[in-house]
This record gives C-alpha cells, sequence and structure tokens, in this order.
C-alpha cells in the first residue's frame, strides 16, 4: 500500500502550480512563434489560472536555506522583455493604480511586457528550482513562489489580467459586430 504523502512541497497543490508556471515559461518564451491575436485570449486563460494556483500553495517550512538558488538573470531578463515588447509593439502600455506607491489614486503606466516578463522571471525560477532533485530545493521553490506569489507576481498577474480582458471585450464586440454585418 502507498503511503500519503505529507510534505507539502510535493503537494497536489505544488505539482499543478509547477505545471501551469512550466506552460506559461514555455509560451513566453516561444511568443515569437505565436500570432498577434492568439495571445491575449491565451495570456487571459493561463494567468487566471496561474493566480488561481497561486492562491492555492501551502505554506511550506523550509528545512535549509542553502538550497535557494535564482536562476534568471538580468540579461536573460532583458531579452525576454525585448521579444514581449516587440510582441506587443503598439498594445504594450496600459494604467494602473500602485496600491503599493504613495499615491494610491492616480493612474501610471505600466508595460504588459515588464509586468508579464516579472512573473516570468519568478516562475522559471520556481520551475528551475523544483527540478532539481533534493527535497531542500523543492522545498525553497515553493516556499518562494508561494512568497513571491503574495508579494510580487500575484499583483502583476491582476494589473495585466485587467488590461487582457478589456482587450478581448473590445475584439469580441468588434468580431461581432462584423458578424452581424
Amino acid at each position: 500500500m502507498t503511503q500519503p504523502i505529507t510534505e507539502p512541497a510535493y503537494s497536489k497543490a505544488v505539482i499543478e502550480t509547477l505545471t501551469v508556471a512550466n506552460e506559461y515559461c514555455l509560451f513566453i518564451e516561444k511568443i515569437e512563434n505565436f500570432p498577434a491575436e492568439e495571445l491575449f485570449p491565451f495570456l487571459q486563460k493561463i494567468i487566471t489560472l496561474l493566480y488561481l494556483k497561486g492562491c492555492l500553495l501551502p505554506e511550506i517550512l523550509v528545512e535549509s536555506d542553502e538550497a535557494n538558488e535564482r536562476f534568471v538573470t538580468a540579461e536573460q531578463w532583458e531579452l525576454v522583455f525585448g521579444d514581449l515588447r516587440k510582441k506587443f509593439a503598439n498594445n504594450d502600455e496600459f494604467w494602473i493604480l500602485d496600491i503599493d506607491g504613495s499615491d494610491e489614486t492616480t493612474p501610471i503606466k505600466a508595460s504588459i511586457s515588464e509586468q508579464l516578463t516579472d512573473v516570468y522571471q519568478d516562475l522559471k525560477d520556481f520551475v528551475l528550482l523544483y527540478q532539481k532533485n533534493t527535497k531542500a530545493a523543492k522545498q525553497n521553490a515553493a516556499a518562494n513562489c508561494k512568497a513571491l506569489f503574495s508579494s510580487h507576481w500575484g499583483i502583476r498577474i491582476i494589473n495585466v489580467l485587467k488590461f487582457i480582458h478589456s482587450q478581448n471585450l473590445k475584439t469580441n464586440i468588434q468580431h461581432n459586430y462584423l458578424d452581424f454585418l
């Protein structure tokens, strides 16, 4: 009889988050292969799922901080950012309210490319660290992913999702209007 897995780093919630994070990273890495009209519909689905999975991550007690690593370099971040910026072109900028800033009521300009690249960096680090074959690495990967979801990539997903939702709505309205004609 198989023993139930009690280590939170091996939980279903972590494995599902890892799976979706890996799909997101693969999509971002191959963004130049996708037609522009497929970007927003796919991103809407995957980042919504990422947000849900981030919410479901369990608390992880890390036994050894020494296994903690980051993998995405500043140069890699810039390459991903550049690819995204080129792909989004004129659709890259949008307005957000910076709820962590000093003025929560004044909109500031944001970049979809920057927001998505920040999410990519956190998730790629999670995926790569989790692939190491030690319990400590998996604990650190899952614990960091949860902490960074709370402090960093969760809010970026929300910011981008509002914009993508409005873009998809505009596209659907235009398509429905054209179908009506």
